[in-house]
């Protein structure tokens, strides 16, 4: 095609470039305006990242499929309230660790019997397929989810944010909505209790190494990780017999 002297632009189109892709505000905004497509828009961009926290926050597929479920009912419920004092992802963030968290105090409140793994069907639960631990660390990974599930909400949280998620403390503190010396606390208390319980975990050569506070001991020889980390040797918290690797 013949062009008008600009690399690459065809003769005669003068019309303006394509448009940015709208924020997240935008779509918010377009949601609470009446566009019925906006905010499934919202949720698709930001679905991986809020199943996973949900999905490692809770460590049962279908409790954390119910657990967004709810949260993005709230969210799409509320949206005409949201005030725009924090990033629109830290908002949504907010709503899905707190619907985790309900569902968890809920299931302490009123604790029911595991069903024997490989019982439940996962084939409808929302979001991508998690793959299993390697064999070799199969046991080690349940181990480390069962001690990251005994702890405190709060602090299991904090530590699913900050140590499995990756997101840095300010915006842990901004999800949570509590101060970064709390969250720093609460991943501090949470590492010291998983160091105690996992302890036994560590290999020959860590043993010989002086413990550093707050620490979580590596799990595996060919796979250590860095002092403070909730990871197992797999990569993914330990799993109860009814769910899923992370």
């Amino acid at each position: 095609m013949a062009t008008n002297g600009s690399i690459g632009r065809p003769v005669g189109d003068n019309g303006p470039p394509a448009a940015d892709p709208p924020s997240d505000l935008d779509l918010l905004r377009a949601h609470v305006a009446g566009d019925r497509d906006a905010f499934a828009g919202l949720f698709h961009r930001h679905r991986d990242r809020l199943w996973a926290v949900a999905l490692r926050t809770l460590g049962d597929r279908e409790e954390a499929a119910d657990a967004l479920q709810d949260a993005l009912l709230s969210a799409h419920r509320a949206a005409g309230r949201f005030r725009g004092d924090s990033a629109v992802t830290t908002w949504l963030h907010r709503i899905v660790v707190n619907a985790c968290l309900d569902r968890i105090r809920r299931r302490q409140a009123h604790p029911t019997v595991p069903l024997p793994d490989g019982v439940r069907d996962h084939t409808g639960a929302t979001g991508g397929t998690e793959p299993a631990a390697p064999v070799a660390d199969h046991d080690t990974a349940l181990v480390v989810r069962e001690a990251l599930a005994a702890l405190p909400v709060e602090q299991r949280a904090a530590l699913v944010l900050v140590d499995v998620q990756g997101y840095p403390v300010a915006e842990v503190a901004r999800i949570l909505d509590v101060a970064e010396g709390t969250v720093k606390s609460r991943c501090a208390r949470g590492r010291a209790r998983l160091a105690a319980t996992l302890g036994y975990l560590r290999t020959a050569p860590e043993q010989e190494q002086p413990a550093s506070g707050g620490s979580v001991p590596a799990v595996t020889r060919r796979n250590r990780q860095p002092r403070g980390s909730v990871r197992s040797g797999s990569g993914r918290p330990r799993r109860d017999g009814n769910q899923e690797d992370l």
